[in-house]
């Protein structure tokens, strides 16, 4: 597969395949990006490449403040990524493709993407105006019982379900039937545990989707165990995450 090159969008999450990204985009460096992104013609994709942050800031700092009150304020692409951006991002990315692009009166951007893609990070420009990246995609293999691994990983997953919700004193809305493609499965749950940053990544950049379920369900049983023990634990909504204010 050849390598493409796409703008970067730096997160303090974990993108991936087949889930929706909601961002407010307010930084002059990603409002950029979007009025390049604007400019590709509607029948087609209008891709960015979306990596989770592993060393720096989301938002760049935009006035002096705590701990030190002179501290200069970053500006630029690379502003709250030092030096050398690519050792501040993870290596195992995933490319959106944003279905609504809007602007507002105020010159911010309402955007609505999809992740599409797995990609690796090989090389970032920050020569222009935003980050731009040299993406290599990655394929995705089933392994072996992917099929099999897909059935446990389910049956654990509402099972973790029923707990969180009992935690919250809430009753669980089903809704729409889970899927059943084990690589779907794997995504989707995936993105729905209660995790931190580094264990959605581990999980992003699995080798193969039934290396990711047999991780997937060694967690999900971990994490089910203590909501039993600690029935107070708080938590977010399974299928829905905070829109990213970028």
């Amino acid at each position: 597969m050849t390598t493409v090159r796409l703008p970067l969008f730096p997160l303090n999450s974990v993108l991936f395949p087949g889930l929706v990204l909601p961002l407010s985009v307010f930084e002059e460096r990603y409002r950029a990006m979007m009025r390049e992104l604007l400019k590709t013609p509607e029948d087609e994709p209008r891709r960015f490449a979306v990596v989770a942050i592993r060393d720096g800031h989301e938002v760049a700092r935009t006035a002096p403040g705590l701990p030190d009150p002179t501290a200069t304020v970053e500006l630029g692409p690379t502003a709250g990524f030092g030096t050398d951006p690519l050792k501040a991002f993870h290596k195992v990315g995933c490319i959106a493709d944003a279905a609504t692009v809007r602007e507002r009166a105020d010159g911010t951007f309402e955007v609505l993407a999809t992740g599409t893609t797995r990609v690796r990070l090989l090389s970032v420009d920050a020569s222009g105006p935003f980050l731009t990246a040299e993406l290599d995609p990655l394929p995705e293999e089933p392994g072996d019982e992917a099929g099999a691994l897909a059935e446990g990983v389910l049956r654990s997953f509402r099972q973790y379900q029923k707990r969180l919700a009992g935690a919250r004193e809430r009753s669980l809305a089903t809704g729409a039937d889970l899927p059943d493609e084990p690589g779907v499965v794997s995504y989707l749950v995936a993105a729905a545990m209660m995790l931190d940053t580094p264990t959605k990544q581990r999980l992003l950049q699995a080798p193969d989707t039934a290396s990711r379920l047999r991780d997937e369900l060694k967690l999900l049983r971990s994490e089910t165990s203590i909501i039993r023990t600690l029935p107070s634990l708080p938590a977010q909504d399974l299928t829905r995450g905070p829109t990213s204010l970028n």
